[in-house]
């Protein structure tokens, strides 16, 4: 059986969401609709210029939204009914937490599952890294560390060439970027239980901030930190292919990601570590997570296997972010 497809969205992003379709046997990709028409065209998949009429034209089992958040719950609304078997949107989810919640309340009512499209969680590396942990390899993991250094924002230019959009918003690294290591920090360590947050504004030709570190403290006892900073580089081929470096540490040894896709072992006193996981090839984003995550939906569909990134998990996400803010607006640790 073959899962038929329908994508709103043409931008640059969504091209990464039509080539994973496009390697599925299980699903095949039945429209594009964009209300920049030739955009839509350019994908070389059957055009339509809004969701309406795709809806109507092709009667899809999963709509896959690669919209801004303005648009995304009327897509939301306009699938549910539709009457379609499960709905994918994009990160940033929706505009606000209130508006979040309606989506989320919307969907549950259908009975229809409406699933975060958040793929930093199924990079390669972060799966192994979580199956690493469950196996207490580590011991109980004592922190966990990402260095986000895209090195992207520098000057009057930055982000224009790919997604100029980033220029504007009033909120930027946190709720474009580091918003991926709140979700992977909860996948990896457990519910966070207080945030502090210390932001930086440092090119002033954009308008939100572009710089900071963030403490998690995990229900867990865990704590992790994000510490990012987009004018700055790390050691990488290709450096949006991991985004940084991460370290992971527990009593009994630790876990390092390269800039690479690599992920090694070190044991507890020892000097060298072993190689867990290859260099990954730069095929597709991040380790091919969107093709990662979206096979995820076609087997929970097909399968009944579970789901992750329900949007009723996903809010968890939103009012961490919410409290990162506010953390940095207070200049105290905010407990959630």
């Amino acid at each position: 059986m073959s899962l038929k497809v329908a994508c709103v969205g043409a931008g640059y992003f969504a091209g990464f969401h039509h080539d994973a379709w496009g390697r599925m046997s299980a699903a095949k990709i039945v429209g594009v609709a964009d209300q920049d028409f030739c955009r839509a065209k350019a994908t070389g998949e059957r055009a339509f210029p809004d969701l309406a009429s795709m809806l109507a034209a092709t009667s899809p089992d999963i709509v896959d939204i690669i919209l801004p958040p303005p648009a995304q719950v009327q897509a939301i609304r306009m699938a549910l009914d539709a009457g379609v078997r499960a709905i994918i949107c994009q990160k940033p989810f929706c505009t606000s937490l209130a508006e979040a919640e309606v989506a989320t309340q919307l969907a549950a009512d259908a009975g229809i599952p409406l699933i975060v499209h958040e793929n930093f969680r199924f990079q390669p590396w972060y799966r192994l890294m979580a199956a690493e942990i469950a196996s207490g390899r580590l011991g109980d993991v004592h922190q966990a560390s990402f260095r986000l250094r895209p090195g992207d924002g520098q000057g009057p230019r930055a982000y224009l060439d790919r997604q100029p959009y980033f220029q504007t918003m009033p909120r930027f690294l946190v709720h474009e970027t580091a918003v991926h290591w709140i979700d992977t920090f909860r996948f990896l360590l457990g519910p966070v239980s207080a945030v502090y947050a210390d932001l930086r504004h440092l090119n002033p030709a954009i308008e939100g901030e572009d710089a900071g570190v963030i403490l998690f403290d995990h229900a867990s006892g865990a704590r992790s930190v994000f510490d990012g900073n987009r004018h700055l580089d790390h050691a990488a081929p290709n450096l949006r292919h991991t985004m940084g470096e991460a370290l992971v540490e527990g009593p009994r040894g630790s876990l390092m990601l390269s800039g690479d896709g690599a992920v090694s072992f070190r044991a507890f006193g020892a000097i060298a570590g072993d190689l867990l996981l290859p260099a990954s090839p730069e095929s597709g984003f991040g380790g091919d997570c969107v093709f990662a995550l979206q096979s995820h939906v076609v087997s929970a569909l097909l399968d009944g296997a579970p789901l992750e990134n329900l949007a009723e998990d996903y809010l968890a996400v939103i009012r961490i972010e919410e409290a990162i803010y506010r953390s940095a607006q207070e200049a105290r640790k905010i407990a959630l």
